[in-house]
């Protein structure tokens, strides 16, 4: 919607400017311009493809202009963004919820359901238990989604990263790294696609706007060597 405000905004500029240039021809003496005659004024060519060519440079600034100011910030250039952030937090947040409604009502279920008259190992069982199932699920959910990647950015004249992942209190964690750092795990893994030092992240190679930050985060765009050891080594098999 910005450019097309731009192109009516500047719209009547560029006609003013392209007709500026027209003179026509003075009428015989003794007659009018007539409405047809007006519209059927030729507009040079060249000074309309000027105005429209002005106008495409314009607003091509304008638009690159918001777009670099952004997707830049401190941290750098955002390179990834994620697309199941608002998920994760939403199931994290009411896995906690339903935890914490649980064990508030354990005192009320023990008065209610007799068990309260007990014996102590038998009380200590059921809690234990509703305990385990409990915490369980928090953190287990913590345990898949604490790498996954909600936004990466990346500073190049440093190649730094900066990979911005939830904790176990939901907010948000800040993991910088360089790239000479990230090493791709020798045997695929479900929820992590490379290690930054000794941190597993995981990231979606699809969501990425452009495929080169990916390969260069993956060190793809390498130059790839094979060490004459391993080649001059014979097959122990």
């Amino acid at each position: 919607m910005f450019p097309l405000n731009i192109s009516r905004r500047f719209r009547p500029c560029i006609v003013s400017q392209v007709l500026s240039g027209v003179h026509p021809a003075a009428p015989p003496h003794g007659r009018r311009f007539s409405a047809a005659a007006v519209r059927a004024v030729p507009v040079p060519l060249q000074a309309l493809r000027a105005g429209t060519r002005s106008f495409l440079q314009l607003s091509t600034k304008v638009e690159s202009r918001c777009l670099s100011t952004s997707s830049s910030s401190e941290e750098g250039n955002l390179i990834y963004t994620g697309s199941l952030g608002t998920a994760v937090r939403g199931v994290k947040m009411f896995s906690y919820t339903s935890s914490g409604a649980s064990l508030c009502l354990m005192p009320h279920v023990m008065l209610n359901s007799g068990l309260a008259l007990q014996s102590l190992p038998v009380q200590a069982a059921f809690c234990g238990i509703i305990g385990f199932f409990t915490f369980l699920t928090p953190v287990l959910l913590h345990l898949v989604t604490k790498g996954y990647v909600v936004r990466l950015y990346h500073k190049a004249d440093s190649d730094t990263y900066t990979a911005v992942t939830y904790n176990f209190l939901l907010m948000e964690k800040r993991t910088v790294f360089q790239q000479r750092q990230v090493r791709i795990p020798e045997v695929s893994k479900m929820f992590t696609t490379f290690y930054a030092d000794k941190t597993g992240l995981l990231v979606n190679p699809d969501l990425f706007p452009l495929a080169h930050d990916y390969n260069h985060l993956m060190g793809y765009d390498q130059p790839f060597t094979f060490d004459t050891d391993d080649l001059e080594r014979p097959d122990k098999s």
